[in-house]
């Protein structure tokens, strides 16, 4: 005798309360943004910026994918539509990984995938309204088609935002060829020795407004921007300390400015003065440490492992939403204009923000590179700290190990923060007083601070 047992349906109805499909759209959406999550931030961690967008994309399909089948297996509402959605971003994001795109291809297709992405948005909501009955689910999704909406709408911004940057900032200075790629120089004055300002992390000539004004009143004065930064195009790989001191020497060279200079650097700025020194020293006048990272904490493991932090990775792809155009100007900078407009149109942009990325890959390098330089021999040195470091005591340590490169040298704290000594009108003149002093001790040959000049 046989007994037949009546197949149970695993879920083909949702019941009065559409418990299930409930719970199969928050978890097909947790599986999206975990995957997209577990990619960006550990698979794939500090990577460019088209891996970054494209394991993200990759992500959220596998979402839609949970949606499509589960829906279909297990409820009485299969949500077949999902499976538009997963193959777009599916096929978008292995696109971007395969053709691997650079800054101006992805800049490009923000003139496409706006739209696009925003048409996707529209009929995904009349599917979602279509589809799904009433109770079941909808206030789950809806969220995600507004999200997809805003996403399209902030990259149309931001792509219409880069093209009228372009034309509202004229370039000062000129661009010069120093191996395939050009470099950008503005230089102002008159008068030896040249001061060559050194921007920080993710910064450009542009943050030196307050600066070269005040210098150029007292000798020449030349700001520029390293490959990848402001309006210099990008090199054929990160640069570390060496690169963009040899980059340096060759564009000083094409551009017919004459040393021996006084090199100023702020932050990672005064981290990439120090190799030039060692690398070119008879080119070297004198030089000025604004509130320079401390070269002395790094160490060959450091530079040999050296990758971006899984966040800082992140900010490109977000800059292509336009989430940087949101922030007032006063975020980017306090320059008065158009200097202030200057630095944000650069610094929000995704350009800016693969730049701010590239370097901080390379930062445990440079610094690593620093340390090779023992000693400045009696050149003149200003090395200006900044407020807020009194109770840093290994930050302190490191300046004035820093002070200690020159047997002519000056340390000095000034009343304003990291960025204040460009930015502030306060930090800026103790800024170019450290300037004008070394300036005067390389005319006169005497001391950093016996030449201090009254301002």
């Amino acid at each position: 005798m046989t007994t037949t047992i009546p197949a149970i349906p695993a879920a083909t109805t949702d019941g009065r309360g559409g418990g299930p499909i409930r719970r199969i759209i928050a978890g097909a959406l947790i599986t999206g943004a975990a995957s997209a999550a577990l990619l960006t931030l550990v698979v794939f961690a500090g990577a460019r910026e088209h891996v970054i967008t494209g394991s993200a994309l990759l992500g959220f399909a596998v979402g839609w994918v949970v949606l499509a089948v589960l829906s279909a297996r297990m409820t009485d509402q299969p949500q077949r539509w999902a499976w538009v959605p997963a193959a777009g971003l599916a096929a978008a994001g292995l696109g971007l990984l395969v053709l691997a795109p650079g800054d101006r291809a992805l800049t490009a297709a923000g003139w496409v995938w706006p739209p696009v992405l925003l048409a996707l948005a529209v009929w995904m909501g009349s599917r979602v309204r279509r589809r799904l009955a009433a109770g079941r689910g909808r206030w789950l999704l809806y969220p995600v088609v507004a999200l997809t909406a805003l996403a399209a709408l902030g990259g149309a911004v931001e792509t219409v935002g880069l093209a009228a940057d372009q034309r509202s900032h004229a370039m000062p200075g000129e661009t010069y060829d120093v191996g395939g790629y050009r470099l950008h120089l503005t230089c102002t004055g008159s008068g030896s020795p040249t001061v060559v300002l050194q921007s920080g992390l993710g910064a450009t000539s542009a943050s030196w407004a307050q600066i070269v004004p005040a210098v150029a009143g007292t000798t020449r004065v030349c700001a520029y921007d390293r490959a990848g930064q402001g309006w210099s195009e990008d090199g054929p790989h990160e640069q570390d300390g060496i690169a963009a001191a040899t980059d340096l020497h060759t564009l000083l060279d094409r551009a017919g400015e004459n040393g021996p200079y006084v090199l100023v650097g702020h932050s990672i700025g005064g981290d990439h003065a120090i190799p030039y020194a060692a690398r070119y020293p008879e080119q070297v006048a004198g030089m000025v440490l604004l509130d320079a990272t401390d070269p002395y904490r790094a160490t060959g493991a450091d530079a040999a492992s050296a990758e971006a932090p899984s966040a800082v990775a992140l900010l490109p792809s977000v800059a292509r939403l336009g989430i940087g155009r949101l922030l007032p100007t006063s975020f980017w900078s306090t320059l008065p204009e158009p200097a202030a407009a200057q630095v944000k149109a650069f610094s929000s942009s995704p350009r800016g923000q693969r730049n701010t990325r590239d370097e901080y890959a390379t930062i445990p390098a440079l610094l690593f590179q620093a340390q090779t330089l023992t000693t400045l021999g009696s050149t003149p040195l200003v090395v200006l700290t900044a407020a807020g470091h009194e109770s840093d005591a290994v930050w302190n340590a490191g300046q004035e190990q820093m002070a200690a490169l020159s047997t002519n040298s000056s340390h000095r704290s000034a009343d304003a923060p990291h960025a204040g000594l460009l930015d502030e009108e306060r930090g800026a003149a103790a800024s170019v007083q450290a300037i004008d002093d070394v300036v005067r001790a390389v005319r006169t040959g005497q001391g950093a601070d016996d030449a201090r000049a009254p301002r």
